[in-house]
């Protein structure tokens, strides 16, 4: 039996969709008040009435994790609204494909800088916050594509996935000492919005990659979430957790051929 988190405060970065909102409502379920942020305030008032009618609270704040102000003060508002901050989701990201022949420094420096800049703001904002709490939790969303896998096209993305978990390490000794645990989740493929956009065959592949025979669900991704951000994980810190249903097991398709 894990001791329950009902009434922590969680902030979830890029939770108005996607994984970033399977996340919040799996910790507003178990009872937590949680702020979700995004760049988008239309898209957050739909998610905020979506996850409704939970144990706990779900508001939303705009903001933009590439920008230093905008951390401070979704911080800053999920402490006042809330009572202070117990756990940070980092989870927003994009992941647009182009093949790198195609790739334009734009292209790289926008993703660079919402999935990795952004991710490393909003950690930082949140110190005060978090060592505050006695039991402060750093979640950062990553991915199996690369630090595990590559794919055509998501060779940026694969970049900035990897750079995350090289933050992570070094940044979970600094927070040890602040009684702050720094951990990751690595999803597999996960039945989203975006997966919807990449069409029946890629969907239909993708199933068949994986050993369970099922994509992941932004369920399966929050669930890992709210462990790590249990009393029960306290001891756990800048670990990267693969959730993928078996996905990287396989050494060939021949593998799962075999079965």
């Amino acid at each position: 039996m894990f001791t329950p988190i009902t009434g922590r405060s969680v902030l979830v970065t890029g939770g108005t969709k996607g994984i970033g909102k399977g996340i919040a409502r799996v910790f507003a379920r178990a009872g937590a008040n949680v702020v979700i942020t995004g760049r988008n305030a239309e898209l957050g008032e739909v998610a905020v009435a979506d996850l409704a009618g939970l144990d706990g609270t779900v508001t939303f704040a705009r903001g933009d994790v590439t920008e230093k102000a905008d951390c401070d003060r979704v911080i800053a508002q999920a402490v006042e609204r809330n009572g202070g901050l117990d756990v940070l989701c980092a989870n927003a990201g994009i992941f647009p494909q182009t093949r790198l022949a195609d790739l334009t420094a734009r292209e790289i420096d926008e993703i660079f800088a919402i999935n990795v800049k952004g991710c490393m703001l909003s950690v930082q904002a949140a110190l005060t916050a978090l060592t505050a709490s006695g039991h402060g939790r750093v979640i950062l969303t990553s991915s199996i594509t690369g630090p595990q896998s590559g794919f055509p096209g998501w060779s940026h993305y694969g970049a900035t996935k990897a750079a995350q978990l090289g933050f992570l390490k070094s940044a979970a000794i600094e927070l040890a000492p602040m009684q702050i645990t720094m951990n990751a989740v690595l999803p597999g493929n996960v039945e989203t919005e975006g997966l919807e956009e990449l069409g029946p065959e890629y969907r239909k592949a993708m199933e068949d990659s994986v050993p369970q025979g099922r994509l992941g669900t932004v369920d399966d991704i929050g669930n890992a979430c709210l462990f790590l951000a249990t009393d029960e994980a306290s001891y756990i810190t800048g670990q990267a957790l693969t959730i993928d249903g078996g996905q990287m097991l396989p050494e060939s398709l021949m593998a799962l051929e075999a079965m």
